[in-house]
């Protein structure tokens, strides 16, 4: 008597794609656009709070000018990072533990491609946000900058990513969206106290001087300040828009290793 064989089926998670795939990434990134778009006071929080933040400064400084053109460029890149450090860890926590982003993993879309996609829809978002506030705080509030305004965008968009890509990687360690915003005092403002905006780096104490040179909020403020004071692009520009990108692309692959496939 001949017995035939039942097939096996596999309980191993679908192969990791090898290559980011343009079509599943702007996939990944419509979806989160279209999910977005329904949630007006996040898109609000997103784009409106960091103009709202450099208004309320320019007239709280209102008989001090000189002192909103000092901190005011530093502020253009602080506020977007912080804005969407928030605004990205809540949303993408929200997707984890609702089990969105572990059934999109067991189709065959990559963590790259689920990361870039994230990080292209609210990139999108922080370009919006980043023009908005540029625009605001040179010819609406007249910060008077001596380098182009092109380069304070250049800045303030590469600050927001940089914050999407921690909002990203720290949604990995929360549980809930109120721990979410529990890591911003862990994450944000050591930078923010550090990052040379309320004295100079080199005046601190040397130990928290070679701190803040590790940080990328501090390389941000000091790309801000090369504006601020110097009307062609400075080889120290490059360096700090440089070790900014290359710190939203290395916390971008942290924040892909930390995404788990289904293994059933």
């Amino acid at each position: 008597m001949t017995t035939t064989a039942t097939p096996r089926t596999s309980s191993t998670a679908p192969p990791e794609p090898r290559a980011i795939n343009l079509a599943r990434t702007t996939a990944t990134a419509t979806r989160v656009l279209r999910q977005l778009r329904h949630d007006p006071r996040t898109i609000a929080l997103m784009i409106l709070i960091p103009c709202l933040m450099l208004l309320l400064l320019r007239y709280v400084f209102d008989g001090s000018p000189r002192t909103f053109d000092s901190i005011g460029a530093s502020l253009l890149g602080i506020f977007p990072l912080i804005t969407m450090f928030l605004v990205t860890s809540i949303a993408t926590l929200r997707e984890r533990t609702s089990g969105t982003l572990e059934r999109l993993l067991a189709m065959p879309l990559g963590k790259g491609d689920l990361i870039a996609g994230y990080a292209l829809a609210f990139g999108a978002i922080a370009l919006i946000q980043s023009v908005l506030a540029t625009a605001l705080a040179v010819w609406a509030l007249g910060l008077d900058v001596t380098g182009s305004a092109w380069l304070l965008l250049l800045v303030a968009l590469l600050d927001a990513l940089l914050g999407t890509a921690l909002g990203l990687f720290v949604s990995a360690f929360a549980s809930s969206e109120f721990q979410a915003v529990q890591f911003m005092p862990a994450v944000i403002f050591p930078q923010l106290l550090l990052c040379g905006l309320f004295t100079p780096r080199p005046d601190m104490h040397p130990v928290l001087e070679g701190i803040s040179n590790v940080l990328p909020m501090s390389y941000a403020v000091d790309g801000m300040n090369e504006v601020l004071k110097h009307t062609d692009v400075t080889a120290a520009f490059v360096r700090d828009a440089l070790i900014v990108a290359a710190c939203a692309l290395l916390v971008l692959t942290l924040g892909a290793a930390t995404l788990r496939r289904r293994t059933a």
